[in-house]
Formats: C-alpha cells, structure tokens, sequence
C-alpha cells in the first residue's frame, strides 16, 4: 500500500500556523516553538512558518512535510533565513540533503517528531508511522540540514 502522491496539507493547516504564530508573537504560549523567516521566492518578502526541528546526530533537520510546500520551495531559493525559538534569533544556511543522505533523518522522523507525522499521515503523504515508511519519502519530501550560515563547506 503507499501514499498518495497527491497528498495536500489539510485545510486548517495553514489557519492554523497562522494562530500559533500570533499566539507564540503574543507571548501568550508556544514559547519553544521554532518558527523559519525565508524570503519569499517571488516577492523577496518574509515568509513565516512553524516547523518541527529534528536534532539527530548533532546536526539540526527540518523536513518538507507535503510534496512542493511553498516553505521548502522559498528556502530552496533562498538558501539562508532565521529560525526563531522565543525570543532568540539564529540565521541559518537551508542546506537540502541528498535523498539518499536524507534516509537516517526521515527514518527518525516518525519516532521522533510523532505529532507532525501523525498530520502528514493523515494527508495521505505516508500511510503507517513506520522508519519504513518515511524512509519511502526520500527524494519526494525534502530534508534541509541547518548549517551556519558562516560555514563554506557543506
């Protein structure tokens, strides 16, 4: 059995973001939430969008939870954004992995991040919440390594 291919984020999930993220500005919660600010890729203005971030092996993921999300496609094209924890502000280089490269990540992700692969199970992107089937993803769901945004080699 596998997943659509069509799979599309549920329809509260953008409304949704957008009431985290005014509740988190507000101070009133959501402290620990990591938001990422990319340019957009058309209008060059800040896009905003909370995100899970895996930290695995010492190095720190984010993963396109739905195939061709605009946040993955303006990071893509920007290449650098910031990741916002609270208050505190970090720039950061969007490195995208290898599909094969990507395999650990996506592998831990069901593990791991239980609640946005509970969503994107429910959209049809996989169909159990197995290592198995993330690890399936790799080469249609992207995987960003965040680096410095000092750092030449990647």
């Amino acid at each position: 059995m596998s997943a659509k291919k069509t799979a599309t984020p549920p329809r509260w999930l953008k409304p949704m973001n957008r009431v985290l993220m005014t509740v988190q500005r507000l101070g009133l919660g959501m402290k620990d939430l990591p938001v990422l600010t990319v340019a957009g890729r058309r209008s060059g203005e800040p896009r905003r969008t909370p995100l899970s971030v895996l930290d695995l092996d010492g190095e720190r993921y984010l993963l396109e939870g739905f195939p061709g999300a605009d946040w993955a496609r303006n990071a893509r094209a920007a290449g650098t954004g910031t990741l916002s924890v609270g208050k505190t502000q970090e720039r950061v280089r969007l490195v995208e992995v290898d599909p094969q490269d990507a395999v650990p990540v996506l592998r831990a992700w069901p593990v791991r991040m239980h609640d946005g692969a509970k969503i994107m199970r429910d959209a049809g992107v996989v169909d159990e919440l197995t290592p198995e089937a993330f690890e399936g993803l790799a080469g249609r769901c992207a995987v960003f390594r965040l680096d410095n945004p000092d750092d030449v080699a990647g």
